[in-house]
């Protein structure tokens, strides 16, 4: 594991401090723990960010799909579930 050295604020350092001992902790474990959170976060919201411009992007769909799925999807492929085919099948084109 490497080494990195830092400089906190006051208050920041004193906030680290007492969350490892309240968590009997290391500080290096509870700063770890808080990055790697923060880098979850962050890429969470940017697998999101590259999709957001599609959201609602698809013209000629029933307004309420979402909440009507089953009904929109009666008697597609679709309908019949995994358990029919064990996975997806696409279509057959014709």
């Amino acid at each position: 594991m490497k080494t990195l050295t830092i400089r906190l604020p006051d208050d920041l350092a004193a906030r680290i401090e007492a969350e490892a001992r309240e968590r009997k902790m290391s500080k290096s474990d509870v700063v770890r723990g808080r990055l790697n959170i923060a880098w979850l976060r962050d890429r969470r919201s940017a697998s999101f960010d590259t999709i957001t411009d599609l959201i609602g992007s698809v013209d000629g769909l029933p307004a309420d799909l979402s909440a009507r799925k089953k009904k929109y999807l009666k008697g597609h492929r679709f309908a019949l579930g995994r358990s029919h085919w064990g996975y997806w099948m696409p279509p057959a084109r014709a």
